[in-house]
């Protein structure tokens, strides 16, 4: 028996994605050939897909690597043979490239920096007019004394602090970085090198930097100025100064809301230059003077956007607020385990977000091929396990085959058939 019957739906999209055959490419193995048992290609497949069905430690493998199914998963033919086990994952995991006796596994990271690129620009059959990238932060807690923690007084904890790079719902970038820096420290070498494979590609279409305060920094904006077909929309912390300039606008949304009793806005445009020298030139920034009950709340944002195309109020509203559906895309990573940042090193940490990473993409690809104008179509990862793998199935090894036979109870079955046929046409 297996609780994991919807895994074959992950089979079939990865058929269609051709992605953990290219992840494992990305690797370099210094083993012995005739010695080895395990290929790359078969671990790295072990556990994407366990971290995909909701298995986040090593030591489930230990039972795992019994399972037929994910032999089938992983492209193991021999049923009679265990997958690999923590211990030799593990060793995946810890490898850096250096001699060692035990640890001859490594990755080459611009290799699977460019995977996740290259994935979201195969999901499209014709180049796109505008994309919009999004940057943002979170934080992974830790709890022992790994390499480069540190104690993050915002959040309240000894963390790292990962850099993620979204296009709507394909990740392009993870990026684990220690705590101690700031929030839009590297961003520029990463949206560098995306822009660069994006335009390899697509040499007209129009991108456009999204991302809050944090990211509010001279060098970012000044690089997308320079740029043909680069823009930004940018949160500016709020301040006094600022505020100041829309005291007028800040007076009409109190009266109106003193009026109406409900939340007020009221939005205006200047041309703004700082006074510490932060930024090298005036930009664009629109403000929104919103007053909700007993208080008035200001926000800002800076953009090299025309007003005749983006007026402010649709600036802010359509283009800016939109950027908070990235917050659910990271919440996907940690229903995909990327907070499982336990390993010694920041190197193996890394190759664990890169795992998750995978595996999200996989799930992605799932729900975008075969969730399509299904009621699951704008799903959670962690609902599209629930209802689509988490399927409890009867499996029988014969020579030829491994049969799996589910229940025919299973309440979203018509939902099943429905995905498995968009995955096979």
């Amino acid at each position: 028996m297996t609780s994991d019957g919807g895994a074959l739906l992950l089979r079939e999209t990865d058929r269609r994605l051709n992605l953990l055959p290219r992840l494992a490419e990305c690797f370099l193995d210094r083993r012995n050939p005739v010695l080895v048992t395990h290929p790359v290609a078969e671990m790295v497949a072990q556990r994407v897909y366990a971290l995909a069905l909701g298995y986040e430690d090593l030591n489930d493998h230990e039972q795992l690597r019994q399972d037929p199914l994910l032999h089938v998963l992983a492209g193991q033919a021999k049923m009679d043979e265990p997958l690999a086990g923590k211990s030799t994952l593990n060793r995946l995991e810890l490898g850096d490239g250096s001699p060692h006796r035990y640890k001859k596994i490594t990755y080459w990271k611009d290799s699977l920096d460019a995977l996740l690129v290259s994935v979201f620009l195969e999901s499209f059959e014709t180049p796109p007019e505008e994309i919009v990238l999004d940057l943002d932060t979170t934080d992974v807690e830790l709890n022992g004394k790994q390499e480069g923690r540190f104690f993050h007084g915002y959040y309240d904890e000894y963390c790292y602090l990962p850099l993620y790079i979204f296009a709507g719902e394909h990740l392009l970038c993870v990026r684990l970085r220690e705590a101690d820096r700031d929030a839009a420290d590297g961003c520029l070498a990463e949206v560098q090198r995306i822009v660069e494979q994006i335009r390899a590609r697509w040499s007209r279409v129009h991108i456009i930097l999204r991302a809050d305060s944090g990211f509010c920094r001279d060098e970012l904006m000044d690089w997308a100025e320079q740029q043909q077909g680069v823009d930004y929309v940018f949160g500016v912390p709020r301040n006094k100064r600022l505020r100041r300039l829309i005291e007028p606008q800040l007076a009409e949304a109190a009266g109106e809301h003193a009026r109406t009793g409900k939340p007020a806005r009221v939005f205006t445009e200047f041309r703004h230059q700082t006074t510490t020298g932060s930024w090298t030139r005036a930009r664009r920034v629109v403000a929104k003077a919103e007053h909700l009950d007993g208080k008035e709340n200001p926000r800002y944002v800076v953009t090299s956007l025309p007003p005749e195309q983006w007026p402010a109020r649709q600036l802010y509203e359509d283009l800016y607020c939109a950027r908070g559906d990235m917050e659910n895309r990271i919440k996907e990573q940690f229903h995909l385990f990327a907070g499982r940042a336990s390993t010694e090193t920041m190197r193996a940490n890394q190759f664990r977000m890169y795992l998750s990473g995978m595996a999200y993409v996989l799930v992605s690809g799932l729900r975008r091929l075969g969730l399509k104008t299904t009621e699951l179509a704008t799903a959670q990862a962690a609902t599209i396990r629930e209802k689509l793998f988490k399927i409890g199935a009867r499996v029988k090894v014969s020579v030829r085959r491994v049969w799996l036979s589910m229940a025919s109870s299973y309440p979203h079955q018509r939902l099943f058939q429905q995905v498995w046929a968009n995955l096979r046409c």
